[in-house]
C-alpha cells in the first residue's frame, strides 16, 4: 500500500508538473477555441417562441342522447388537420403575408438551407398534452412557432392557431353532412326496396284471398262454422217439410176416399164425421208436439242467446209446426162446416165433388204443390252449401302451398323492412348529430391559451456554446501537450536520469542564478500569473454572461 500511494503521488506530481511547464500549451486553445464559439454564438440570431394551447372540448350533450356522426381519435383528426393547415399552399399564403424567409445570402446560405415552405414546417411544433392520470388520453394540444423576433412569432403563431379551430368545425360539419346525405340516399333505396316487397306481398294476399294463414284460421273456421249451422237448418226445414208433405198427401187421399163414398151413394153426414174425426187426431198430434217444442225452447233460452244455432233451429222447427198445425185446423174447420151443411147443400155439394171442384181439396193440392217447390229448394240449398264445403276444404287444402309462398315473399319484406327501419333511425341519429354541430356543440377545439408573447429567446443557447467551447479548447490543448511531452524527451529530474542510465548518481550540481535573473524570473512568474488570472476571469465572466443572457 505504500509503494502504490507513493506512485500514484508520484504521478500526479508528474501531471501537475507538466501543466505547469505547458500552461500556456493549454491556456491559449481553451482561451481561443472559447472565445471563437463565445463570439460566434452571438453573432447568430436569437429565435423566439410563440406558444398557444388548444383544447380538444367534448360534445356538450351526453353521448347516450345524441350519438356523434365522427368517431375519429383526436390525434387522427389533428393529424388530418396539420396535413390541411401545413399545406404547401396555406404556408406559401402565410409566407407571403409575413414576408417570411427572404432569399439567403452570405453566410446565411449557410444557416438556412432548403425551401422556406420546409424550413416554416420546422419552425412549426404540435405537441399533444394528455390528460392527468390517463397517459393514453389525450384533451388538448400545444402549437409553437419559432421567428427571428418575438412580434413575428406571435403573429405568425397566431395566423396558424385560428386554421385549427375553423378547419376543425368545418371539417366536422362536412362529416357529419355527408354521412347525412349518404344515408339520406341509402334510405331512399330502402324504402323503393320496401315498397315493391310490400307490392308483391299485397299482390299474392290479393291473389289468394281467403286461402291466407291468418284467414285460415280464423275466417275460413267462422264461414264452415256457419255453412254447418246452416246446413243443419236447412236439413231441419227439409226434413219439417217432408213431414208436412206426408200430412197433405193423408189429408188428400182422406178427401179423395171421402169424395169417392159420396160418388157410390154414402151418407154425406157420415162422410163429413169420418173426415172430422180423421182431421182431428193430427192436430192433436201437433199440438203435443208444439207443446214440447216450446217447452225445449224455453229451456234452451234460459242457457243460450237467441242467436244460438239450437235456438234458432228450433224455432224454425216450432215455425213449421205451428204452420201444419194451422193446416190441419183450416181442414177440421171445412170438415165441420160441411157436416153442418151436409143435409141443406148434399145434392150441390155432390155435384161440386163430380166436377172436382171442392175447396178442400184443392187447398190441399196446392199446398202440396208449394210444399213440393219447398223441397227442391231446400234440397238446391244444401247441394249449394255442399259445394262451399267442398270448396273450403280445397282451400284448407291449399293452405300449407300458400303458406310457403307467402312465407319465402314475406321474408324479402321482412328484411326490407328491418333494413328500412334500421337506416330510419341511424338517419335520425346523424340529422340530430348535424344538428348539434351545425350549433357547434359538439366536439371541437376550442383555443385556450392563445398565442404568447416570448419574452426570451430559445436558441441559441450562448451558454451551452460557451461550455462546448471550453470542451473544445481543453481537449485541442491537451492533446498539443501530449504530443509535444511524447515527441520532446528531456532529462529534468533524478529519477528520469535513473531510468536512462544504469549506474548510480554521485552528485548533482544545482542551478545558480544571479540577482537579475532572479529579479527577472520574479517579474516573469508575476506576469505569467496576471495573464493567467485574466486569462481564467474572462472566461468565468463570459460564461457567467452566457448564462444570464442565454
Amino acid at each position: 500500500m505504500p509503494d502504490e500511494l507513493d506512485q500514484m503521488l508520484s504521478s500526479l506530481e508528474d501531471y501537475w508538473a507538466i501543466a505547469r511547464r505547458r500552461r500556456w500549451w493549454i491556456l491559449i486553445p481553451v482561451f481561443l477555441s472559447w472565445a471563437a464559439v463565445w463570439g460566434i454564438s452571438w453573432l447568430l440570431p436569437s429565435i423566439y417562441q410563440s406558444e398557444a394551447l388548444i383544447l380538444i372540448q367534448q360534445q356538450i350533450v351526453p353521448n347516450q342522447y345524441v350519438v356523434p356522426n365522427v368517431s375519429v381519435s383526436p390525434q387522427d383528426r389533428l393529424q388530418t388537420l396539420s396535413q390541411q393547415v401545413l399545406s404547401r399552399t396555406r404556408l406559401q399564403a402565410t409566407i407571403d403575408r409575413f414576408h417570411l424567409y427572404p432569399d439567403p445570402h452570405g453566410l446565411s446560405v449557410l444557416l438556412l438551407p432548403g425551401e422556406p415552405i420546409e424550413h416554416m414546417r420546422r419552425d412549426i411544433e404540435l405537441e399533444l398534452v394528455p390528460a392527468p392520470g390517463h397517459p393514453d388520453e389525450f384533451t388538448a394540444f400545444k402549437l409553437r412557432y419559432s421567428a427571428k423576433s418575438p412580434e413575428l412569432a406571435q403573429q405568425v403563431n397566431d395566423d396558424l392557431t385560428s386554421p385549427f379551430v375553423n378547419e376543425n368545425v368545418e371539417a366536422q360539419q362536412q362529416l357529419s353532412q355527408d354521412t347525412t346525405s349518404f344515408l339520406d340516399t341509402q334510405l331512399a333505396d330502402a324504402r323503393t326496396k320496401m315498397e315493391e316487397q310490400e307490392a308483391k306481398v299485397a299482390a299474392f294476399k290479393a291473389k289468394h284471398l281467403g286461402v291466407l294463414p291468418g284467414q285460415l284460421e280464423i275466417n275460413v273456421q267462422q264461414i264452415m262454422t256457419g255453412i254447418q249451422s246452416q246446413l243443419q237448418n236447412s236439413h231441419q226445414a227439409l226434413e219439417a217439410a217432408r213431414q208436412h208433405k206426408l200430412y197433405l198427401e193423408s189429408l188428400l187421399q182422406q178427401n179423395q176416399a171421402t169424395q169417392a163414398s159420396r160418388g157410390n151413394g154414402g151418407s154425406g153426414n157420415g162422410t163429413a164425421s169420418d173426415i172430422a174425426d180423421a182431421t182431428m187426431t193430427p192436430a192433436k198430434e201437433l199440438d203435443s208436439e208444439l207443446m214440447n217444442l216450446r217447452l225445449r225452447l224455453q229451456d234452451l233460452q234460459e242457457r243460450y242467446t237467441d242467436d244460438h244455432p239450437d235456438v234458432v233451429a228450433l224455432k224454425d222447427k216450432i215455425e213449421n209446426k205451428e204452420k201444419l198445425r194451422k193446416l190441419a185446423g183450416d181442414a177440421g174447420a171445412v170438415n165441420a162446416s160441411g157436416r153442418m151443411t151436409a143435409n141443406a147443400a148434399d145434392s150441390s155439394a155432390m155435384q161440386k165433388v163430380q166436377n172436382g171442384s171442392s175447396p178442400s181439396l184443392m187447398q190441399i193440392e196446392s199446398q202440396l204443390k208449394a210444399n213440393q217447390l219447398e223441397i227442391e229448394n231446400y234440397q238446391k240449398r244444401e247441394s249449394e252449401l255442399g259445394s262451399q264445403v267442398s270448396a273450403y276444404l280445397a282451400r284448407l287444402n291449399m293452405a300449407p302451398e300458400t303458406e310457403q309462398e307467402l312465407a319465402a315473399i314475406s321474408r324479402g319484406y321482412e328484411e326490407s323492412k328491418a333494413n328500412y327501419n334500421s337506416l330510419l333511425q341511424k338517419q335520425m341519429q346523424s340529422q340530430l348529430a348535424t344538428s348539434l354541430e351545425q350549433r357547434q356543440k359538439g366536439e371541437q377545439f376550442r383555443i385556450l391559451d392563445p398565442p404568447s408573447f416570448p419574452n426570451k429567446h430559445i436558441a441559441p443557447n450562448r451558454f451551452k456554446f460557451s461550455i462546448g467551447g471550453l470542451a473544445l479548447g481543453m481537449f485541442l490543448g491537451l492533446g498539443m501537450v501530449a504530443f509535444l511531452e511524447l515527441t520532446n524527451i528531456r532529462i529534468r529530474r533524478e529519477k528520469d536520469l535513473k531510468a536512462l542510465v544504469p549506474v548510480p548518481l554521485l552528485i548533482s550540481i544545482p542551478h545558480l542564478s544571479t540577482k537579475n535573473e532572479e529579479a527577472a524570473h520574479v517579474m516573469a512568474r508575476w506576469l505569467d500569473s496576471s495573464a493567467v488570472t485574466i486569462v481564467i476571469t474572462l472566461i468565468a465572466v463570459g460564461n457567467v454572461y452566457a448564462f444570464f443572457k442565454r
